[in-house]
């Protein structure tokens, strides 16, 4: 497949998708389709999340935090086992160190688990923001184009 420029697509990639797409996300089993932004300049993924609590369950790391995506009425309080954190440097001031979770995502016609960070994103427009480490060998990024590929995996992501 060859891209706009001439360019041949990675072998890897299963597609080209706009610098901002629909996704779909599944929070507690109810499908959420919201806009992300499809960043290839950010290492990782982060979503907005508002009082962020980590605190220990069976003597394992989690995180208790609210989210308020579209097509929620209100704020919906979650909890999710912690992957790790993350330092992440801010363009002024400290680094920011933040929870890492994982969460099921429809990208174009695949499902895909991605590792987000949690973060108040409240004054950007995205709630969700993609990173190079979730788009890897998934898509090819045309930064010209926006909403290329709708959500449309079938049926409900599996475990892992």
């Amino acid at each position: 497949m060859l891209l706009a420029a001439g360019l041949a697509m990675p072998a890897a990639a299963r597609g080209v998708y706009g610098w901002v797409e629909f996704v779909q996300l599944h929070i507690d089993g109810e499908p959420l389709e919201l806009k992300a932004k499809l960043d290839t300049g950010a290492r990782s993924s982060s979503l907005d999340a508002t009082a962020i609590e980590p605190f220990e369950r069976d003597g394992e790391r989690w995180v208790r935090f609210e989210v308020k995506l579209p097509g929620m009425e209100k704020t919906t309080r979650l909890e999710r086992p912690v992957v790790r954190y993350v330092r992440i440097k801010r363009h002024r001031g400290p680094y920011d160190r933040r929870p890492v979770i994982r969460l099921p995502l429809c990208l174009g016609d695949e499902w895909r688990t991605v590792e987000v960070n949690l973060t108040d994103r409240g004054r950007f427009i995205y709630p969700l923001l993609l990173g190079r480490k979730a788009l890897a060998r998934l898509a090819v990024v045309d930064p010209s184009r926006t909403y290329l590929r709708a959500p449309r995996c079938d049926g409900a992501p599996s475990k892992d």
